[in-house]
């Protein structure tokens, strides 16, 4: 059975689109929750309970959804997640064990170097991020990460319009010169009402599907737009019901859509709506047609994630306590992009966290530089180590032994850096 995440996945987005502000960005709230439900088997009490609230379910369902998602991966939605591991470093039984339990996908090994992490990025976004989101130092410890991208083309491309198509009230009209328009048929538009932004116009684009062994694999990219007074907050999560809805509704328009024949006729800031005579096969003679304008778009985004509410907070408690090290420090980001065009839609993502022991309390260091500048005695002592500790009949014998009274200026040969024997 399909665990569903919809929900949660929803209120988690809503959590990390109030923490990024609403300015023009694009995220990928699947790509932080995955780092979530991959490290929440490992908790415990408190900081389990924690980690369950910010997924919006519990730690179980959490992770075998994570896994379904990573063990059967989607044709149009390559996904990857790692764990890496500084050898030698902080390990303990409870590491290796929640460790082994990782989704099979999962790569785990050494912690790379600052190349190797931005090749893994490259690899699993299809080339559209070319860094990893953070710098990796020698004090890194661990770090968890996951990558997620797309590159479609639309079943049916858009038409282009005039960008005045956008609207007499539309600031983008006057800056832009073309817009684009739903074709005659295969996008979806519709106007719908929500809870949190209330009456919306909303479009729906499929992407060339993929055959898979199953049937066949899609995306569907939705737009809502909303009063311009509704906060943007609002917005998005409504735009997640609806996309839920669009989803759910297959080819056909989600049933709670509005009727055209239910809105008054006019001009408002997200349509204009007239009547017109046609010839119609429509059973009570009235047909709705409804098509959209809308403008490119692209977006490239770095989000900082160590607000407590995302959650990755209580990811560094928990690898905290599995190493013996509470006072892990950590960062976390996302890199993320998207572009929107006439032809079909890409977009990236890249969620990195890295842990590393933090430095202990402050305190007071006597540092002492010794000077041999009079007479000293020098001892050579031979060492004779074997395996198990056992030592060797030349262990700790004095071979040479001198009294340094006479010293002697640096040769100039040795002024190279080159060895002398």
């Amino acid at each position: 059975m399909t665990t569903d995440i919809r929900a949660p996945l929803a209120r988690y987005a809503e959590r990390l689109h109030a923490v990024t502000g609403d300015g023009h960005h694009v995220a990928s709230p699947l790509g932080a929750w995955l780092l979530l439900a991959l490290a929440a088997p490992a908790t415990t009490g408190a900081t389990r309970a924690e980690l369950e609230e910010v997924l919006g379910t519990d730690v179980r369902t959490a992770a075998e959804a994570a896994r379904a998602l990573l063990e059967a991966p989607h044709p149009l939605v390559p996904s990857a997640t790692a764990f890496w591991h500084r050898p030698g470093c902080g390990t303990s039984a409870g590491l290796d064990a929640w460790r082994s339990a990782l989704p099979a996908p999962t790569v785990t090994g050494p912690v790379p170097d600052q190349s190797g992490l931005d090749a893994w990025a490259r690899e699993h976004t299809l080339g559209l991020i070319g860094t990893f989101p953070l710098t990796v130092t020698p004090d890194v410890l661990l770090v968890l990460a996951s990558a997620l991208a797309t590159r479609v083309s639309w079943a049916e491309p858009f038409e282009v319009a005039p960008a005045a198509a956008l609207g007499p009230g539309s600031a983008w009209a006057g800056r832009l010169s073309r817009a684009l328009r739903t074709p005659e048929h295969g996008h979806r538009c519709w106007i719908a009402d929500t809870a949190r932004a209330g009456t919306v116009a909303a479009h729906a684009a499929h992407a060339q599907p993929a055959g898979t062994a199953d049937g066949e694999a899609g995306l569907l990219v939705v737009s809502v737009a909303a009063a311009p007074r509704v906060a943007a907050g609002d917005v998005l999560a409504a735009a997640h019901g609806v996309a839920a809805e669009a989803a759910a509704a297959g080819d056909r328009l989600p049933a709670g859509r509005r009727s055209l024949f239910d809105l008054p006729l006019g001009e408002t800031p997200l349509w204009t709506l007239r009547e017109e005579p046609v010839r119609t096969s429509a059973p009570d003679g009235r047909e709705e047609r409804v098509t959209a304008a809308l403008p490119c778009w692209s977006a490239e985004s770095r989000h900082e994630l160590a607000a407590p509410e995302l959650g990755l907070p209580a990811v560094a408690r928990v690898f905290g306590e599995l190493l013996d090290a509470p006072g892990l420090e950590f960062e976390a980001a996302q890199a993320a992009m998207a572009r929107y065009g006439r032809h079909g839609f890409e977009a990236a993502a890249v969620t990195g966290m890295m842990a590393w022991m933090s430095l202990p309390p402050e305190g007071v260091a006597r540092v002492a530089e010794l000077r041999f500048g009079h007479p000293y005695a020098v001892v050579a002592v031979a060492t004779d180590t074997r395996p198990g500790g056992a030592t060797g009949p030349w262990h700790g014998v004095p071979v040479f032994s001198a009294w340094v009274a006479e010293p002697e200026e640096l040769p100039e040969a040795d002024l190279d850096d080159r060895p002398a024997y």
